[in-house]
């Protein structure tokens, strides 16, 4: 039988896949429509116009299931983490209080954005969106702080068991919150700009109508996700030379170093934690050892570096970071080959990347990846932190509510979040897709004058 801790950590990790991806959602899909607005503003294209104000409706459906979600996260830390609040609640107060503050104001400027179309100037209409998109990412930027705390703890002392000289600045910007606040950005950039040009490249492949509709959706989604999917990678190195600094344990469950020494870059397999071998790995030798320190022969703590008790599940994390690896190096690849392919167009070779239907294919199979490698990544922080809730300082265990009976809370909550899930793909259905695509037309765009090469180009009556 599962033990309660096994629960609220099952309960934990479930609302925290649940909740990632609207939270991911959220910083993305703002940038989505205010560059849809931000074009339309310079083109006059009605088309433009109906992509920012489908894409809010979108934003505002995922922003309010996960509001839900994060709601429900909350009040999870306190009643299933008593003991990690106790110790914590002080120190990291501060991310999780500006986060609230980050939270409202997207909500504020989110409701101005809905429902001010004609009701307030076009530019200040635009400025409401762009806060909407800055807000969305302090929001998440600050919650990854008070993550990062958790694998980096600082701004405090422990004196005689008791936590004293809390300093919520410094634990804040602890070290490793640039890292993982990059990589955690650039991720929902690439995760949502892949998914939404899946969706369009789809469309297009198809040879549906409203082909100019989804062209601009496809280009806007391009500039969004490739770029972040190329600076990925790179963030990702910055990473994990932070996690082998401070986190060797982590960074030998990751990489499948199982023994200390030289370290070779394993690809695939499967390791023993019990025998500590690898079965059907490739691995290219002292790979690891020169990218960490310059150096094939630099010694890299493995996992048998610490007891048994102190190692975190070696195959899950090792499985999980192979998965987000996999899935970023794929869309960084498909990511510089439309970059190239869109630099051959503009000196005049090959056809536009909306028009090459292998392309087209290729961002359909590869729309999920993004989505993917975000729960893969968190599996990797979460469960490659274990068994410290704190790294060092506090024990999963030691945090663990004594209230008994969280396989039902875990059974009720479980029901909740596929309600949600039910409820929010019947939304986006109805609201965006049923509907259809019907280009606004060109009256409504009155709100500011048509530019003259576009009042040059409408038909003049006869009559």
């Amino acid at each position: 039988m599962l033990s309660d801790l096994t629960f609220a950590r099952s309960q934990m990790a479930m609302s925290l896949a649940f909740h990632i991806v609207f939270a991911v959602v959220g910083i993305g899909m703002p940038a989505l429509m205010v560059l849809a607005e931000w074009r339309w503003l310079r083109t006059r294209d009605p088309v433009l116009l109906e992509l920012a104000k489908r894409w809010a409706k979108g934003t505002a459906i995922l922003f309010a299931v996960g509001a839900v979600s994060g709601t429900v996260l909350s009040f999870e830390l306190g009643l299933l983490w008593p003991v990690f609040m106790e110790h914590a609640g002080a120190i990291i107060g501060m991310p999780f209080s500006l986060e609230g503050f980050a939270f409202f104001t997207e909500a504020i400027f989110l409701g101005i954005y809905l429902y001010a179309w004609k009701r307030i100037p076009p530019r200040a209409h635009f400025a409401a969106g762009v806060v909407v998109a800055v807000s969305g990412a302090l929001s998440g930027a600050f919650v990854v702080c008070a993550n990062a705390w958790m694998n980096a703890p600082a701004g405090f002392d422990v004196v005689n068991g008791e936590i004293v000289n809390v300093d919520p600045v410094a634990a804040m910007f602890n070290q490793a919150a640039g890292p993982q606040v990059v990589h955690m950005t650039l991720a929902a950039f690439a995760a949502t700009g892949f998914a939404v040009a899946g969706v369009h490249a789809y469309a297009l492949w198809r040879g549906t109508l409203h082909r100019a509709f989804h062209r601009a959706a496809l280009q806007i989604a391009l500039v969004i996700g490739l770029p972040a999917a190329v600076l990925q990678p790179l963030s990702g190195d910055w990473s994990a030379r932070d996690v082998a600094e401070r986190q060797p344990v982590k960074l030998a469950a990751m990489e499948g170093h199982l023994r200390t020494g030289p370290a070779s870059f394993v690809i695939g397999g499967w390791p023993d934690a019990k025998t500590l071998e690898h079965r059907g790995a490739i691995e290219i030798p002292g790979a690891l050892s020169l990218l960490l320190h310059g150096d094939r022969q630099a010694v890299v703590q493995g996992i048998d570096g610490v007891k048994p008790e102190d190692r975190p599940p070696l195959a899950i994390v090792h499985l999980a970071f192979q998965i987000m690896v996999a899935c970023g190096m794929i869309m960084a690849t498909l990511s510089v080959f439309g970059a190239w392919r869109w630099w051959q167009r503009r000196k005049g070779r090959g056809v536009a990347l909306p028009d090459d239907r292998r392309f087209l294919l290729a961002l359909v199979l590869a729309a999920p990846l993004g989505f993917v490698a975000l729960e893969a990544g968190w599996t990797v922080t979460e469960v490659g932190r274990q068994p410290w809730i704190v790294h060092g300082v506090l024990r999963t265990v030691e945090a663990v509510t004594p209230m008994p009976g969280l396989g039902i809370t875990f059974a009720l909550f479980s029901v909740l979040y596929v309600g949600l899930a039910i409820a929010v793909v019947f939304l986006l259905w109805r609201q965006i897709l049923k509907t259809g695509v019907t280009p606004v037309p060109l009256n409504v765009t009155s709100e500011l004058p048509l530019p003259s090469r576009v009042t040059r180009a409408l038909p003049t009556s006869k009559a």
